[in-house]
């Protein structure tokens, strides 16, 4: 059964977007999105400090309905322009990236400073971004975005003194793409969740590609060798269920498997995550996804020794 945490609540109501069809109809729903917007940045109160800077580079929250629009800007470049993922009207009209999530989750930014962005006022441009969804908010509004596509209500009820932070939504500018920009964004993402007490972070991870049985080495790689152990694990939804193991664990060339992941599923099997039961084609987007789930417990120390200078052994 797919979970359901509470009934939606009217802000989420109002701006959840109707099915993706041809036509008007979607660009009206991404349009009633934008307003969700303009109602995030009316309710907002985001702290402004900084939370890691490396020399021009800054990684915080979004302040403005603004910034949000340069994030979603860039989401749209990268899924859309460069990636495979095919846009409803509305987000083809905007060139944006928007759906009523972004309505209620925080927003973290990585900002150029030394770079300026001509389509928003010439303000610092945005190159990397995490969508940042809590809990507290998720439960007010309808549940988390992955619960579309895994049933997450047993994970969830089984760890109830534990609260969940959903990660999604992450891209990094072509030039960018280095260690040094998702090193901040990570550092952004710890000082988050320490900041907030989190104690476990979630969400979906996509591979290229809607063709499992050419995913087939990756899948299997971390079916037998990140399976979440049964108090972590959560499958996806039946009627949307893909087969992970598809290929014997003898079978697999791990370091093969490991080239063939995406950069951001090798980070967080370096942290320690474990992988869901089953996958998830994203027509959509043109991926294949699997479940991420990341007890803040079991991420190694000399991680958070980096990520957190302050807790260096002296």
């Amino acid at each position: 059964m797919a979970s359901r945490l509470s009934a939606p609540r009217s802000l989420f109501e109002r701006f959840r977007p109707a099915p993706a069809g041809p036509g008007v109809p979607g660009l009206i729903s991404s349009l009633q999105a934008y307003g969700g917007l303009q109602a995030w940045a009316a309710r907002a109160h985001r702290p402004s400090q900084s939370l890691g800077r490396l020399g021009s580079l800054e990684v915080r929250l979004a302040q403005t309905a603004a910034e949000v629009r340069q994030a979603q800007k860039l989401r749209y470049r990268v899924f859309y322009q460069e990636g495979t993922a095919i846009p409803n009207p509305g987000r083809l009209f905007a060139r944006r990236d928007v759906d009523a999530y972004d309505a209620i989750c925080d927003h973290l930014l990585v900002i150029d400073h030394a770079a300026r962005d001509r389509s928003a006022l010439n303000r610092p441009a945005v190159v990397g971004t995490y969508r940042l969804l809590r809990q507290a908010l998720a439960e007010d509004h309808g549940g988390f975005y992955t619960a579309g596509e895994f049933d997450i209500g047993g994970l969830l009820a089984r760890h109830g003194n534990m609260q969940f932070l959903e990660l999604g939504r992450s891209c990094v500018l072509a030039p960018y793409r280095n260690k040094r920009t998702v090193e901040l964004l990570w550092h952004g993402i710890y000082a988050y969740v320490s900041q907030n007490r989190f104690d476990v972070m979630i969400g979906c991870a996509s591979l290229e590609g809607t063709d499992p049985k050419r995913l087939a080495l990756p899948l299997s790689f971390l079916h037998h060798y990140s399976r979440a152990p049964e108090p972590w694990r959560a499958r996806a939804l039946p009627e949307r269920y893909v087969e992970m193991n598809r290929m014997s664990k003898e079978a697999i060339d791990p370091k093969a498997a490991l080239r063939a992941l995406p950069p951001l599923i090798k980070g967080y099997l370096r942290l320690g995550a474990y992988i869901g039961d089953g996958a998830v084609v994203d027509h959509e987007f043109g991926t294949t996804d699997v479940l991420i789930v990341l007890p803040f417990s079991v991420i190694d120390q000399r991680y958070i020794e980096h990520f957190d200078p302050s807790r260096r052994a002296a």
